[in-house]
């Protein structure tokens, strides 16, 4: 089963690198014989990036030392703060972390990741085995994914929708925590049980990686079903959140229990209510159909209408919230990708951590992953979620993008 961990492990090697996107290899090759001009390609990221560099690099820093890196004969180059002491490297957007490949050579393949295209197909299509292909797409999963997602504390979304998708670890059932704001997933843990304590670690991690971003952050709103335990784990994580009923879930369960022209019926009457303007409309609504179904429902139906004009205090919570999300839509259209790509990894293998690593892996991917050439055309300016969220991208290609945000492994130092 997987483990309830608030803290996510973390390499501290990947902490230590810096990420930059340079021209070009030759552009790099002339930075590292000259220390003179990679100062100046420094000083220049730094002032229009830095937030991919550690926090105390204003205060200056000095070469430190260079080695070679076998697997991708490179030279890379260190540099220690002269506040801290504390020695980072340099590392190009043109080659994965490690040193295991040319990220140009690796990028198509991982982008059918996307897909759900299995690692035995990629074997199969490009080589190597299926090791190395599962370890690299797994390793994105490392990554802070509020921290090289969000790049500007000022972003990070006060208003959040939030649920769990069911899934399956070596058989066994467990909850994949789901955070989303902005287009973007923020958080995925993974809980091993449907209790408050399981729930609140799984989701700790979205609150662990926002406040390292932003150590004052607190979510407005958070919009989730009517799952207990659900509510319970965020109130404890957050205890000023105003908590959101989604009003879809209400309609679902209406629409479960009648069929045909009664279905129609009803099903305008509620959503009559949801489309009101005000506070004061919306219960005047609520009131009129729970009078209605009084008179012209019976059994099972009417019971769930009832049950939808009774949270209608919940419900009127969104309206003190202005852009609240009312329904977990936001979180449903994500969890759909989650779900086919889950289904086509028939779900989780392997022990907690590397299941852990794979859900993370595929949230960050949806993060940057380009929008197709039709959304592109038809909406021009719009590249991927990372760019709608932060209102720019460091590279054009996805791959160099996300590891260029993931800079220092997304963490602020």
């Amino acid at each position: 089963m997987c483990a309830n961990k608030t803290t996510p492990t973390q390499p501290f090697a990947r902490r230590h690198h810096i990420c930059l996107p340079f021209e070009s290899e030759q552009h790099y090759s002339e930075c590292v014989a000259d220390p003179v001009k990679y100062r100046e390609f420094l000083t220049q990221q730094f002032e229009q990036y830095p937030e991919l560099f550690p926090a105390q690099f204003s205060t200056g820093y000095q070469f430190h030392s260079r080695y070679r890196q076998k697997k991708q004969d490179l030279v890379l180059r260190r540099i220690k703060l002269k506040a801290t002491g504390k020695v980072f490297t340099i590392r190009p957007s043109f080659v994965m972390p490690y040193g295991v490949a040319r990220t140009d050579e690796v990028e198509k393949t991982l982008y059918l990741r996307k897909d759900g295209v299995s690692f035995e197909s990629l074997v199969y299509a490009f080589g190597r085995d299926l090791n190395y292909w599962e370890r690299m797409w797994n390793s994105l999963g490392r990554n802070s994914l509020v921290g090289a997602t969000v790049k500007d504390p000022a972003k990070l979304p006060p208003k959040l929708v939030a649920d769990e998708k069911v899934t399956w670890l070596g058989g066994e059932e467990v909850l994949v925590a789901t955070t989303v704001g902005a287009g973007c997933f923020l958080g995925v843990g993974l809980a091993s049980d449907t209790s408050t304590p399981a729930l609140e670690a799984a989701y700790g991690e979205f609150k662990q990686e926002a406040q390292e971003l932003d150590q004052t952050y607190a979510p407005e709103t958070v919009t989730t079903d009517g799952f207990r335990s659900t509510r319970l784990a965020w109130r404890q994580l957050f205890p000023g959140v105003s908590l959101i009923l989604c009003f879809l879930h209400g309609v679902l369960k209406v629409m479960e229990r009648c069929r045909g022209a009664l279905r129609k019926q009803v099903l305008d009457r509620v959503w009559h209510c949801y489309q009101a303007q005000t506070p004061r409309q919306f219960s005047q609504r609520s009131r009129r159909l729970g009078e209605w179904a009084k008179k012209g429902l019976t059994g099972a139906v009417l019971e769930m209408v009832l049950k939808v004009c009774g949270h209608r205090a919940d419900y009127l919570l969104a309206y003190a919230h202005p852009g609240a999300a009312r329904t977990t839509n936001a979180v449903d259209r994500l969890m759909n990708y989650q779900d086919r790509l889950l289904y086509a990894m028939r779900y989780l293998h392997g022990k907690g951590e590397k299941a852990r690593l794979a859900v993370r892996a595929m949230a960050l991917q949806w993060n940057f992953h380009p929008y197709s050439a039709r959304v592109r055309r038809e909406n021009p300016g719009r590249q991927s979620p990372f760019a709608d969220l932060n209102g720019f991208q460091y590279h054009g290609n996805w791959l160099h993008n996300l590891l260029i945000a993931a800079s220092m492994g997304g963490h602020r130092l």
